[in-house]
């Protein structure tokens, strides 16, 4: 039971699928980053699927590489991107890290926040449809790579203050368990990409690397983590991790 009330937690709050509500408290919270990747092994079901349908009606590869962008934002609800966006606003102001605070919890969306969101969306739309190859493997890995990441940091990085989503889940979480159950599965899933030769090694690489720079930059620009900064993360982790498989796909065959 436990183990359900965690999983509905964890899709309730990280994801668009229609879960039954329950009350959220300390024991079904307390491993829900664990279950965070769970979510990305189900984004890149459904973007693997769509892909083969659209490869077997042979639709143009533009709109299926649309289809591919929009298809893990539909999934979530746009979560990870709003934090992307905010983050965005926030990093241009170049205030103070107290400054850069405030504006994240500015609901309304900025210049630069919408700027950087519309040259996502078309970046990671051209990638999907330049994509020779889209072997299932590295696919769902990208997606769960990126979330057991993104739970890492939750359980392992400062947090800039004691309210929001990230310390809701941080505190309610047993964070030393966690994490190393976190990293275990990192180690694992990077393992699984260098498994999957220079396409997914590059993947591996662009994920940590987006990682370091993630952990340095909450540190510098916010004085420590927050729930917006997780989900600028995933956003931009999963872009570079997407732009190596495009970029060292080439020639591969498709297998695993």
């Amino acid at each position: 039971m436990r183990i359900l009330e965690t999983l509905i937690v964890t899709f309730s709050m990280f994801s668009a699928v229609p879960m039954p509500q329950i009350k959220w408290n300390e024991r079904n919270m307390r491993w829900s980053m664990c279950a965070f990747p769970l979510i990305g092994l189900l984004i890149g079901l459904a973007v693997w699927g769509l892909r083969m349908l659209g490869d077997y009606l042979q639709l143009p590869k533009l709109l299926l590489g649309a289809g591919c962008s929009l298809l893990p934002l539909m999934l979530t609800g746009g979560i990870h991107m709003d934090g992307f966006a905010d983050t965005w606003d926030a990093l241009a102001s170049h205030a103070e890290p107290l400054r850069k605070q405030e504006i994240l919890k500015d609901p309304h969306i900025g210049a630069f926040g919408a700027l950087h969101m519309g040259m996502y969306l078309i970046a990671s739309a051209s990638l999907w449809a330049s994509l020779p190859v889209l072997r299932p493997l590295p696919l769902f890995l990208l997606f769960t790579l990126s979330r057991t990441l993104s739970g890492l940091s939750i359980t392992r990085f400062p947090l800039a203050k004691n309210t929001g989503l990230a310390y809701a889940f941080a505190s309610s979480a047993d964070r030393k368990a966690a994490g190393r159950v976190l990293i275990a599965l990192a180690l694992i899933l990077t393992g699984g990409l260098c498994f999957c030769g220079d396409a997914g090694f590059g993947m591996a690489a662009a994920g940590w690397g987006v990682f370091a720079f993630y952990k340095r930059m909450a540190r510098k620009e916010f004085g420590g983590l927050s729930g917006d900064l997780a989900g600028w993360f995933l956003q931009t982790a999963e872009l570079w991790m997407l732009a190596a498989m495009c970029l060292l796909s080439a020639g591969e065959a498709p297998v695993l």
